[in-house]
């Protein structure tokens, strides 16, 4: 994530700020320049280059600051048009677990569109594109997984006490949002960056046969858990489940490393540049992120254990995970 700044009086802003708390500006996130821009009071609307933007449709059911083209019949930004299914309007409590959902989705599509990651939606190929049902159980049954592209998302999974109950039972280190959504959107980029192209050899080689079985990997997982010694070979006792699993686990972890990376640059915390200025194509440029990686989640977990919490990144990279990770990035920043 970057620093952004107000461009009419210079006060720092947040990724999800909508006005600017100094200057009381309109702010609005522009997607092509990954920068902030003020709305005119006169019309509320900017121009950018010679394309005039206006807020997105969901700025108040969802919160979002992201501008549309003025000029285009999409009343949606790019990421509230991926949402297929919310709860109605007339659920209160619902509508504002969706907000929270959206949030944090946007972080997440944003990171996609840094890294060079391709989103088609399900308007350009409605069987197999990237589309998301928010829906809440507390009104229905939901549960939370990727089905050919569509992905489902339980909004209770906001709710701390729910989240941290099911982390606890689940025995898991890490539950948030986020993670949630860089987990099943893993399973789609499974599909669109795999496939049954030239790279499942070398998928099966490091994770397995992804048409193994799923309802019996599962049964299986949830009456015997994880095999021991798991953590030589996965990154989560999740992975252990499935090979989509411990692919769609492996994502989601190369993803929070490069978002915390690129955030900790951007405020002068990191140990080296942003990864998003830096040719990291390759061997090389994996081994560069590792290593900036390391030093960098062991001080952050210390940082925390300072404030009494528990440690931000509470995983171990075995060179074996490692080796499963750095075939994602050789998918993500092709070698050109």
């Amino acid at each position: 994530m970057r620093d952004f700044v107000c461009r009419h009086c210079g006060q720092q802003l947040t990724f999800e700020n909508s006005v600017c708390l100094n200057c009381r500006s309109f702010v609005r996130f522009h997607l092509p320049t990954r920068t902030m821009l003020a709305l005119d009071n006169s019309d509320n609307t900017v121009l950018e280059g010679e394309t005039q933007w206006r807020s997105c449709a969901n700025l108040k059911v969802a919160r979002c600051n992201w501008l549309v083209e003025v000029e285009s019949d999409e009343p949606l930004c790019e990421s509230c048009r991926l949402t297929r299914t919310r709860p109605s309007d007339n659920d209160i409590d619902g509508m504002t677990a969706f907000a929270d959902a959206e949030t944090n989705k946007r972080r997440v599509i944003l990171e996609l569109t840094e890294l060079g990651l391709p989103i088609t939606g399900r308007d350009q190929d409605p069987t197999g594109g990237l589309a998301f049902d928010l829906l809440s159980s507390v009104q229905e049954n939901v549960i939370t997984g990727h089905d050919n592209g569509l992905i489902t998302l339980d909004l209770a999974e906001g709710d701390d006490v729910h989240r941290e109950r099911l982390r606890v039972s689940m025995a898991e280190p890490y539950r948030t949002l986020v993670g949630h959504f860089r987990h099943e959107i893993g399973h789609y980029y499974q599909t669109v960056l795999v496939g049954d192209g030239e790279h499942r050899a070398r998928f099966e080689k490091l994770f397995g046969n992804p048409d193994d079985d799923y309802q019996a990997a599962l049964d299986r997982h949830y009456s015997e858990g994880a095999p021991a010694g798991w953590e030589s070979d996965y990154v989560s006792s999740y992975a252990t489940m499935h090979p989509a699993e411990d692919w769609a686990e492996t994502f989601a972890h190369y993803l929070h490393i490069r978002d915390t990376l690129d955030t900790s640059a951007a405020f002068g915390m990191a140990p080296a540049a942003s990864t998003l200025e830096s040719p990291l194509p390759g061997e090389i440029g994996f081994t560069r992120i590792i290593d900036w990686w390391l030093p960098l989640s062991w001080s952050l977990n210390q940082i925390n254990r300072s404030m009494g919490h528990q440690d931000l990144y509470p995983f171990v990279l075995a060179p074996n995970v490692l080796e499963k990770m750095r075939f994602v990035h050789d998918l993500v920043v092709p070698a050109g």
